[in-house]
């Protein structure tokens, strides 16, 4: 098996094993992410943020949370709740990042 194949078939892994899809659709990630962005915020003791900044850091960390979950659980299964929990898990995860990238 050549390099390009072993790249080929773990690329083909990752995309068939990681889903971020839910059964919420996406005006319920907007709801999530906004509520998801606010409690990381208060999680990692971030100063205020907008409600703009919420969602974008909600979604994001949605997307984030549901990549990295997806590898050990069923993410396409989840509903409201679980995906909140993913949403403010991954959101945490991505303020700590930034945090240690910008070095507050």
């Amino acid at each position: 098996m050549t390099a390009e194949m072993h790249v080929l078939a773990a690329t083909e892994f990752l995309a068939e094993r990681s889903t971020t899809l839910t059964s919420v659709g996406w005006i319920g990630y907007v709801i999530i992410g906004a509520i998801a962005g606010w409690l990381a915020g208060k999680i990692v003791n971030r100063g205020s943020s907008g409600i703009l900044v919420n969602i974008v850091t909600g979604v994001c960390g949605a997307l984030l949370g549901g990549f990295l979950l997806s590898f050990a659980l069923n993410t396409e299964a989840g509903g409201w709740w679980f995906t909140l929990f993913t949403a403010t898990l991954g959101s945490v995860l991505l303020l700590w990042l930034l945090r240690l990238v910008r070095k507050d």
